[in-house]
């Protein structure tokens, strides 16, 4: 018997968003482990907020939003504004029901600030990573670090030189021929984005306004134990490096070993992990002598290990920039950059704790 379609809407519907969502969808995880570190976060919401006055949208709903924008590769706020009138999986996420309006484009941009200004996204992506080390993910024993180039949400029409006293004219598509003329960091700069650097990964590359993305990855599980975004430069990867294995530090976790690429096989980092008491496992090269790296350290069969797991590293950066958005930046400014990227590493290690934990808790 053939079906037929009614045009009339009922009058009332008795259908929830939890009704809807598979018992076996992976996101049902990810939110049952979101709510356990936004609980921990419960009194820096606290301190956000003043006593009185309208009520705002709860920052919880908001943080789970830039994860799902992270998780589904949603190109703007306001894109994802408009998915929420009709997505049920992701009102059921915000704990929202059919009749919740959905906020406007413009609550991230006056949120984001004071997300910012409190470090949120750090906090978050830290209790992250305790969360994990909780469950017996971590080994704080070897790690990895790495960096890639984040491309800048700046045109290279914008990189203009910095005593230019005549700019060019205005629109939309400037009138700009800079073929032909040397162009650096130290005397030209981005009118869009002054954060960003002329900056190229390797020899026969273009060079592109970006952003140096630094990733601390441990041996155990690939988790992203810390995440560090700073301007480009020649030497941006073993800065991060240090600001990271600092940080580390001061949270009591001391490295045994730290596996990195050809890049870091310099002198001088190489012998500040050793003063930091951290085996260098550094890919070396082969006609270059450098101090406190030898045959001692690489005839070790733990040394061929960390030069075969230290590749997983790449894995976080893939997920970063071709599902969590970070292969082209769309805020400016190298903290907005970095809450980003602390929010896009939070959402990755959430997926993988996610898969990793038994399916029993």
């Amino acid at each position: 018997m053939r079906g037929q379609t009614d045009p009339q809407a009922k009058l009332f519907s008795y259908v929830s968003p939890e009704s809807r969502v598979p018992r076996n969808h992976p996101l049902r995880r990810v939110r049952m482990l979101v709510g356990v570190v936004l609980d921990r976060l419960s009194t820096t919401f606290e301190a956000m907020y003043s006593h009185t006055g309208r009520p705002s949208i709860p920052p919880e709903r908001l943080l789970k939003s830039c994860l799902l924008i992270a998780l589904y590769s949603i190109r703007s706020d306001r894109m994802f504004c408009e998915r929420l009138d009709y997505d049920l999986l992701f009102r059921w996420f915000l704990d929202m029901d059919l009749d919740s309006e959905s906020f406007d484009a413009s609550s991230f941009s006056k949120n984001r600030e004071r997300l910012l200004a409190h470090d949120v996204a750090r906090r978050f992506f830290d209790e992250v990573v305790k969360l994990a080390r909780g469950e017996g993910l971590l080994s704080d024993e070897h790690f990895s670090v790495d960096g890639t180039l984040i491309e800048a949400w700046a045109s290279q029409k914008s990189f203009q030189r910095k005593d230019d006293e005549d700019p060019p004219s205005r629109g939309k598509n400037r009138d700009v021929n800079f073929h032909g003329e040397r162009r650096s960091n130290e005397t030209h700069r981005s009118t869009t984005d002054p954060d960003a650097r002329l900056a190229r990964k390797a020899k026969g590359q273009p060079a592109k306004l970006c952003y140096s993305g630094n990733a601390l990855m441990d041996h155990r599980e690939g988790l992203c134990v810390d995440i560090c975004v700073v301007q480009a430069s020649g030497t941006s990867e073993r800065v991060a490096a240090e600001a990271m294995l600092a940080r580390q530090a001061r949270k009591r976790v001391r490295p045994a070993t730290l596996a990195a690429d050809k890049g870091y096989f310099v002198r001088d980092f190489i012998g500040s992990l050793r003063q930091r008491g951290i085996v260098p496992h550094i890919a070396a090269i082969d006609d270059r002598r450098m101090p406190g790296m030898d045959k001692r350290t690489t005839r070790h069969g733990s040394y061929a290990v960390s030069m075969r797991v230290r590749k997983r590293i790449e894995e976080i950066f893939g997920w970063l920039k071709t599902i969590g958005g970070l292969r082209k930046v769309r805020v400016r400014g190298v903290q907005r950059v970095q809450m980003t990227a602390q929010l896009a590493a939070a959402a990755y290690n959430l997926v993988r704790i996610g898969r990793l934990l038994p399916a029993t808790t």
